[in-house]
């Protein structure tokens, strides 16, 4: 019965320090425009950039990340802290976008 009991607090306490809810959000990419522009998003969160043109994006913050979205694919990065940043293509730089991440 020990045994059990120390399973199942070792489970309970992993579940416990999972990140709850942690969602999947999805920017589309076409015709040279991100969609929707400005995402809220909280820490955990991944975002997803899926790319309906025929040509290569990236979605870069500058000192920051830099997501290679190739033509037809799609590209992620998982938020690992509260703040806002804005990013844009480095091939396209009039394409924009913004993410606010909160805790």
């Amino acid at each position: 019965m020990s045994r059990f009991l120390t399973i199942a607090c070792a489970m309970l306490l992993a579940l416990a320090s999972a990140p709850a809810g942690a969602a999947t959000i999805q920017v589309v990419i076409d015709k040279l425009t991100f969609s929707p522009a400005e995402v809220d998003a909280k820490v955990g969160d991944t975002i997803e950039w899926l790319n309906k043109d025929p040509l290569a994006h990236t979605a870069t913050v500058k000192g920051g990340f830099e997501v290679m979205i190739p033509a037809g694919k799609s590209g992620t990065t998982v938020l690992k802290k509260a703040e806002s940043v804005e990013y844009y293509c480095r091939f396209h730089p009039n394409m924009k976008g913004r993410i606010t991440v909160s805790r």
